[in-house]
């Protein structure tokens, strides 16, 4: 699949497109956990199809956004549940000795092998799939311990820089093997750069997502950097990446994030997984879809999306309410 093609159909097509960062709902729908989808391919894969075969809108699908993958791979321990994504306990490294004696992990470690065995068997959907995997920072802030490394840029930076060239050479061994699977994008999850400031996303973020943006995007595979933690304030270190497209949480003005960036990548968000979702009424959920969809109705390069995975327990109803204010809003062109 040549996903700057795609890219030029989305672009000029006068129809809006979806793509929610959505599988919870396939693993219910089958009468699976999470923790059984995180843990096998293959339930995860079926997950993802379950949802391909019930909903004909989205123009892509999703797999899980777990961020813990590539923190257990390294030795992180994982705390797993059958109703929520599994958590990671503790610091794996404390230090800067600690830091230099980490060794980077083969693709053999933890459920590496399960989520590309997903990635792979998601390649016989008829429609695309975006793989995911979590960014370089975000990763090291699970390593090492998030208030640590907010501190740990300014106090021990020498000590950070190996970290996240460590972070940054395991990522872009899996994207790698992920790209090898077939799967035509990558959904990189980097939510812990939206604590720093622009300047410090610059200088701690952007470098080593853009070393893998460079080592693997091309005409047949797309990275897609999503940062829910950005309210506005990072965007052009985001676009500084040179990633094929960006994902924006609910926590921005997507009006201002489609100003900020590139009119020829594709910008997805927005809709709040948690609160409407999760917790609105499918009244409310059909409201607040419809009005993103007007707030962003000059940009061809929007993309109709929640603002992060949408969590375990939604309403059924609620995804028919946002697919159905998609309709909607596409009958009216």
């Amino acid at each position: 699949m040549n996903v700057n093609d795609w890219k030029k159909e989305i672009l000029s097509s006068p129809m809006r497109m979806a793509v929610p960062v959505m599988t919870h709902p396939g693993i219910e729908m089958l009468g699976h956990n999470v923790k059984e989808a995180v843990c096998s391919g293959q339930v995860h894969f079926e997950a993802v199809k379950a949802l391909c075969d019930k909903y004909p809108q989205p123009a892509a699908m999703t797999t899980i956004m777990d961020l813990s993958v590539e923190a257990q791979a390294f030795g992180a321990n994982v705390s797993f549940s059958y109703e929520a994504i599994p958590s990671i306990e503790g610091r794996l490294v404390e230090d800067a000795a600690a830091i230099e004696a980490l060794k980077v992990p083969s693709l053999d470690a933890g459920r590496v092998p399960e989520y590309l065995k997903a990635d792979k068997l998601a390649t016989s959907l008829p429609k695309p799939v975006f793989a995911g995997c979590i960014g370089p920072f975000s990763l090291a802030g699970r390593l090492y311990g998030m208030t640590e490394i907010m501190m740990g840029i300014y106090i021990e930076p020498e000590a950070m820089a190996v970290l996240l060239d460590k972070c940054t050479e395991f990522l872009l061994n899996y994207v790698k093997a992920i790209k090898e699977t077939g799967c035509p994008a990558v959904l990189m999850a980097e939510p812990a750069s939206g604590l720093l400031s622009n300047d410090d996303c610059l200088m701690w973020c952007t470098p080593y997502v853009k070393k893998i943006v460079e080592a693997v995007q091309d005409e047949n595979f797309a990275v897609v950097l999503h940062n829910c933690g950005n309210t506005g304030h990072c965007t052009e270190s985001m676009v500084a990446t040179g990633a094929w497209g960006f994902h924006f949480g609910n926590k921005i003005d997507m009006a201002k994030a489609l100003e900020d960036c590139p009119g020829d990548a594709l910008v997805f968000g927005n809709i709040d997984p948690v609160s409407v979702f999760k917790q609105a009424t499918p009244e409310e959920m059909y409201k607040a879809t419809s009005e993103l969809l007007q707030v962003t109705a000059k940009y061809p390069n929007f993309v109709l999306s929640s603002g992060c995975d949408t969590p375990p327990g939604v309403n059924p109803a609620n995804i028919e309410a946002f697919y159905k204010a998609l309709d909607d809003f596409n009958k009216r062109k």
